[in-house]
């Protein structure tokens, strides 16, 4: 009897039009998700197209339009769309700490994602050095947060939860990716009873992306292998200096960010656009400086790296730079793509030191110094292996990852994005 009465309980939840329409209602932010993060890619590659050829009318259009594009793109983020304005993942972190609705509407909310997208397109466009990756995370949250109060999901953390793993499944066509940066990066830990929706939601979202765009790897198979003593020699210098580097960036935006929050206070919107302007400046005669390949994602950089290329000397560090400007500048806009570039340009120079094979010590590098960033050594190493392909070098990533990680830990305790998170906490 006790067992016919549950398996009836049981029937009657499976055939509750109310659960269902739940379901309906989640399934479609995530799918909501995976079509927006396709259009969103595929208008930021619009975006640096249409920087490149403004570019080559002449040297000197970064100096007009990456400063001007900096002041708009700040000036909507802090007065039309506030809660816009950097990467986008340190907003979805601080709203899962946050129980009141309208505080979480503060940081996610459908008119924050839309100014999120176009916002991050103009600095794109401007040849900022940011990234779409993190501003997908923000928006996917956004997305599935408005999905569950539609549905009357009344598990808003389970939500961003899996809206952000969605955003970075679909962002870089990582599934694994999605569900460990939900774990190790936005969570720092996790409920059992979150694993279903952030499953779910990465599994609709890259369902839609690999429709749509098809399997492919994101910076296409590594070429090169790591082999001998040689090769673990620079399993250990790519580690250590990938995450010192990565350490240094994460600590100097901290504390840059910080500062100029307590300057811009007396002023907030004179003295934001007086900042923005100065850092699009200062970012346009970088990129002039380098013959232009520190403008925009660093994509095409770390993709030749990892093929073999040979990478200027000068890549990172003025790219690192670049990448600092445009955060301090308060424009929407990620640093996942950013740094990624940076540390296979890292990498790359160690090979040039080092007179080795390019490829495998830019996807080295490239690991440390992400793991040194953001420090989740798990989803630096899924991250990457899932972009590459690589299956090769597993353990030689895992344990860059690993000493990055480690070092980091050594130069900054506190990590990036939640520091960043510390801030909306407090306001």
């Amino acid at each position: 009897m006790r067992a016919r009465r549950q398996w009836r309980i049981h029937r009657q939840l499976w055939l509750s039009r109310r659960l269902w329409s739940k379901r309906l209602v989640f399934w479609g932010g995530a799918l909501a998700i995976g079509l927006v993060s396709v259009a969103f890619a595929s208008a930021a590659d619009g975006a640096r197209m249409l920087f490149d050829r403004a570019h080559a009318v002449g040297w000197w259009v970064p100096l007009v339009l990456t400063p001007l594009g900096f002041v708009v793109s700040a000036q909507l983020a802090r007065t039309v769309f506030p809660g816009s304005q950097g990467s986008g993942i340190q907003q979805a972190i601080a709203a899962m700490e946050i129980a009141e609705p309208s505080g979480r509407s503060g940081l996610l909310s459908l008119r924050i994602a839309v100014g999120k997208i176009v916002l991050t397109l103009l600095g794109l466009a401007s040849g900022a050095s940011i990234g779409r990756e993190g501003p997908t995370v923000q928006v996917g949250a956004s997305i599935m947060l408005a999905a569950g109060r539609l549905g009357g999901v009344g598990r808003p953390r389970m939500l961003i939860l899996a809206g952000s793993a969605a955003g970075i499944s679909a962002a870089f066509n990582t599934p694994i990716a999605g569900i460990v940066f939900a774990i190790e990066e936005m969570a720092r830990s996790f409920e059992l009873r979150a694993s279903g929706f952030v499953l779910t939601a990465v599994i609709i979202a890259g369902l839609v992306s690999l429709a749509l765009v098809g399997n492919y790897d994101y910076f296409g198979a590594a070429s090169g292998r790591v082999v001998g003593t040689e090769g673990w020699l620079l399993v250990g210098v790519c580690g250590l200096l990938g995450g010192a580097f990565g350490a240094i960036f994460s600590a100097a935006m901290l504390t840059g960010v910080r500062r100029l929050r307590a300057f811009i206070a007396p002023a907030p919107l004179a003295r934001s656009l007086m900042i923005a302007f100065a850092a699009g400046l200062a970012s346009a005669l970088i990129g002039i400086a380098t013959g232009g390949i520190t403008f925009g994602t660093g994509y095409d950089v770390a993709k030749a790296a990892l093929q073999g290329a040979a990478t200027p000397w000068y890549f990172a560090p003025s790219k690192l730079v670049a990448t600092l400007l445009a955060a301090f500048s308060g424009i929407p806009g990620g640093i996942f793509a950013p740094s990624l570039a940076v540390g296979a340009g890292f990498g790359a120079l160690i090979a040039s030191v080092f007179g080795t094979v390019v490829a495998p010590a830019a996807l080295l590098g490239m690991t440390g110094y992400f793991a040194g960033v953001v420090q989740a050594p798990i989803t630096a190493f899924v991250i990457i292996l899932e972009m590459t392909a690589d299956t090769s070098d597993t353990v030689p990533v895992m344990c860059a990852a690993l000493i990055g990680y480690g070092v980091a830990r050594l130069v900054s305790r506190e990590s990036l994005y939640h520091g960043l998170a510390k801030a909306y906490l407090k306001h």
